[in-house]
């Protein structure tokens, strides 16, 4: 397999069973990978550069570490942009008073069925300039710290615990975007996304599954999408963190609200 700066350390662990053990050799910061819901959560998204950002080494200590194992780096002078800050950086933390750190603890929300996203975002867009939020779950809101870090705020992921994790989102003076994350009005073309792919249909339900699984499954079966295939999901509510991942991925979506607590979507290549 070639590699290069972008190529995404999911893609490197899928290829070869070995990889996991050399990518923790090179920095103990790695070791979360052997947590499968971190690695599910993190891997996807993380590219050799931010890896290698992360740690604060040098792109080149993957390629050495992993050519043994059969990878080929390519020639690739491109400067990935980062735009959400390390994992494991917290500079920020250390600028700020304790008292203007606010908590939101979802979990009894998510025990409760529902779904936190609006209760997230009104503590976000409540947020005062130079103001912390704690978002106390179970598990890393990775989606989330990809729509906030567009916005201009910065994010740190502490894994207290195998099943307690404090995501901060900080949001810097200079940040005062209100964020919104928008469904796009796409009931009106169903019919014909419907009809096209009607032959052509993948399936899935994923809504008896606990979050974050949906997801992860969703983005699971899109990896391994045929060409000329659609990702048809009985889902229980619109994923609403689900969308921006779409986007970033440069695939579509088409909804149709059946009822409570069922919704079909359509995911296709444009």
């Amino acid at each position: 397999m070639v590699i290069n700066s972008d190529t995404k350390i999911a893609a490197i662990l899928k290829q070869h069973p070995d990889a996991l053990e050399v990518i923790i050799s090179i920095d103990q910061k790695f070791g979360k990978l052997r947590n499968p819901l971190l690695r599910k959560l993190m891997a996807g998204r993380t590219s050799i550069a931010m890896a290698s950002k992360i740690a604060g080494c040098r792109i080149e200590d993957f390629f050495s570490k992993l050519k043994p194992l059969g990878f080929v780096p390519a020639n690739n002078n491109k400067k990935e942009e980062i735009n959400l800050i390390s994992m494991e950086s917290k500079e920020f933390l250390k600028m700020v008073n304790p008292e203007m750190i606010v908590d939101l603890d979802v979990r009894p929300v998510l025990a409760g069925g529902t779904d936190p996203f609006h209760i997230i975002m009104d503590s976000v867009n409540n947020l005062k300039a130079g103001q912390v939020l704690r978002i106390i779950n179970t598990f890393a809101p990775m989606p989330l710290v990809s729509v906030l870090g567009k916005k201009g705020f910065e994010s740190y992921i502490d894994q207290v615990e195998l099943q307690l994790v404090h995501a901060y989102f900080y949001k810097r003076p200079d940040v005062n975007t209100q964020v919104r994350v928008e469904v796009k009005d796409v009931a009106v073309a169903w019919n014909d996304i419907a009809e096209k792919y009607k032959e052509d249909m993948v399936e899935i339900d994923v809504r008896n599954l606990e979050m974050p699984q949906p997801m992860h499954k969703i983005l699971e079966a899109l990896e391994v999408l045929p060409e000329g295939k659609a990702l048809f999901v009985h889902h229980k509510k619109i994923p609403v963190f689900l969308l921006p991942e779409l986007a970033d991925r440069k695939f579509e979506y088409r909804l149709n609200e059946k009822g409570e607590g069922n919704i079909e979507m359509i995911i296709f290549r444009p």
